[in-house]
């Protein structure tokens, strides 16, 4: 991760989906900056645990509720707000079982941001969008311009919200910087139905269960460290040249999940269990390459690409009963 020079000290800022897995590193971040920092987290997603550790700093404060309300809570915390970090999302995992709300979280509750920092006068909005806004990708590597098609009611949803943070930017001038997230792994990833590939993995090899990758498995994920993006955030907020920009928060790491399943496998030292195959998800991506020249020129961003080593890492973290040295 590369060394920060900007910092947001003193600044009031929000993040929402605090309490999950990126919003707690983020919040975590921003602490260490030392902003005065508001978690909102409805806790559908989100876990106590990850935030408990915040609780005796008196910069930080957990608020709980929704994107999608409007009510004086909403509006007490927008007053005198400098800075907001929208990572609340209804995950891809659950679009294809309610696609209502994913359409409510992703693309009205980020429209409802969007109208409270305009009324308060905030003056930055981050917003984490993601690589399923492309769909399947057509050209490579992919960087910003490519052509959005997306597969999944999750890509659509999420492009609805990237949208409306580009229009209240051209419209009303607002201070905005769209981030596309790519595969984030790293400590506190949920395990359950929520998480990643990584973490549900970790979690099925620790029941005793073999890994199922979705289809052939040649699959191939652009994995990015989770502190590295909280670098691309923070970078995002207090360098000029992120207004109105849209990045690629990718670490350009091209991992299949045959491998990724194989290698933690290896690592957990299970020789009692193998790789099994289901079928092929819906909407699911074969290839992401991504192109991250631009995060990494305009933002001196520097990701980390030991992935295997991080990756031991993280899983001593949300699964220390594995067997890794």
């Amino acid at each position: 991760m590369s060394e920060l020079t900007h910092n947001l000290a003193g600044r009031r800022v929000l993040v929402t989906g605090g309490a999950g897995f990126i919003g707690s590193h983020l919040c975590e971040g921003l602490l260490k900056q030392g902003a005065h920092v508001i978690a909102l987290d409805d806790m559908s997603a989100g876990r106590e645990a990850n935030v408990r550790i915040f609780e005796d700093s008196p910069h930080y404060r957990f608020v709980r509720g929704s994107v999608c309300d409007d009510d004086s809570k909403m509006h007490e915390i927008f007053e005198g707000l400098d800075t907001v970090f929208h990572n609340a999302a209804s995950k891809k995992n659950i679009c294809l079982h309610d696609p209502k709300r994913d359409l409510a979280v992703n693309a009205e509750g980020t429209l409802n941001l969007l109208l409270l920092a305009k009324k308060h006068g905030t003056r930055k909005f981050v917003h984490a969008s993601t690589g399923s806004v492309f769909g399947e990708p057509s050209v490579f590597p992919t960087d910003e311009t490519h052509p959005m098609r997306p597969r999944s009611y999750y890509g659509v949803s999420k492009l609805a919200g990237e949208r409306y943070v580009d229009t209240f930017h051209q419209l009303y001038d607002m201070d905005t910087t769209i981030l596309r997230y790519f595969h984030v792994y790293g400590p506190r990833q949920e395990s359950n139905e929520f998480g990643g590939v990584v973490s549900i993995f970790m979690r099925r090899i620790a029941e005793g269960k073999s890994p199922i990758v979705f289809g052939h498995g040649e699959q191939v994920r652009s994995f990015t460290y989770v502190k590295d993006l909280v670098d691309v955030n923070l970078r995002s907020a207090t360098m000029p040249v992120a207004c109105g920009q849209v990045y690629n928060a990718a670490s350009g790491i091209r991992i299949s999940i045959n491998d990724l399943a194989s290698k933690m496998l290896e690592f957990s030292r299970r020789i009692d269990l193998s790789v099994e195959h289901g079928p092929e998800l819906v909407g699911d991506i074969m290839n992401f390459d991504i192109d991250n020249s631009k995060v990494r020129r305009e933002l001196a961003v520097t990701f980390q690409q030991d992935f295997w080593g991080t990756l031991r890492v993280s899983l001593e973290d949300i699964g220390g009963f594995l067997s890794i040295d």
